[in-house]
């Protein structure tokens, strides 16, 4: 059983960043880290594997500047195989349906019975690339998924709903979501930290793949944000819910 996890490096959440005074892009370190929720979609990964047994692989797929590959080698410590890392300047502003197009073209290259992702990047929030994704390659999507089971050749979620939850299966091949939570990440240990230094990690271009970048986002202007203004002090004596009140016909709530 072949499991693809997509996941993506970004610029570490916690530390300073600058923005291209042209582009307006966020200049992107060359030290850079796991998105936060695709730890999930690894550790489902890596569950499913161990269920398997020794016939399952797991193999991360990532569009985004190699740079160091510091968060790639992240998730090879945490117990991933190895990794396909789409790396291409012309890629420089693609938008969700461009990323869907490269990591679908590198997953039929490599070959799939199963591909994870987060329900969205921390970066980005579109929250639309897995479906586009299932789309081209033709196969069921399973979303927003808080448990998973596998029975033979069949997957078996439960999709989170506002009301609770759904049961939905599927045959494999599939794409599937997971929500953050669903599971308890492992944190690599020293041997697992060790062995992702020779793991094997693969490079591809657009014209490797044979894709041709059609959309590019364009930022056309950044503003900050106006600063705080002060909010108004009401002295109740008595009588405050008359302004609240005031405040509320204003706002045409009421």
């Amino acid at each position: 059983m072949k499991i693809a996890v997509c996941v993506k490096q970004i610029p570490d959440p916690a530390a300073p960043y600058d923005l291209d005074p042209d582009s307006h892009f966020v200049v992107r370190p060359n030290d850079q880290v796991l998105d936060d929720t695709d730890r999930y979609g690894v550790e489902v990964g890596l569950q499913l594997v161990e269920q398997v047994g020794e016939e399952a692989t797991l193999t991360l797929v990532s569009m985004s500047p190699a740079g160091s590959l510091q968060g790639i080698r992240q998730a090879l410590a945490m117990g991933a195989d190895r990794a396909i890392v789409i790396d291409d300047e012309t890629l420089r502003g693609a938008d969700a349906l461009t990323t869907a197009k490269v990591l679908a073209a590198a997953l039929q290259e490599d070959g799939f019975d199963l591909v994870i992702a987060g329900t969205e990047s921390t970066d980005g929030y579109a929250g639309v690339m897995p479906q586009q994704l299932a789309e081209l390659l033709g196969v069921p999507s399973m979303s927003f998924a808080r448990k998973v089971d596998r029975d033979g050749d069949t997957l078996r979620i439960e999709r989170q709903t506002e009301d609770g939850y759904a049961v939905v299966e599927a045959p494999f091949p599939a794409v599937l979501t997971v929500t953050s939570g669903v599971v308890e990440p492992r944190y690599p240990n020293f041997k697992g930290i060790m062995q992702a230094k020779k793991k094997p990690i693969e490079t591809r271009s657009c014209a490797d793949l044979g894709v041709v970048p059609e959309v590019q986002q364009v930022i056309q202007s950044v503003e900050p944000i106006p600063a705080r203004q002060a909010g108004e002090v009401v002295e109740d004596e008595g009588e405050g819910y008359l302004k609240i009140i005031e405040k509320l016909e204003e706002a045409k709530v009421i």
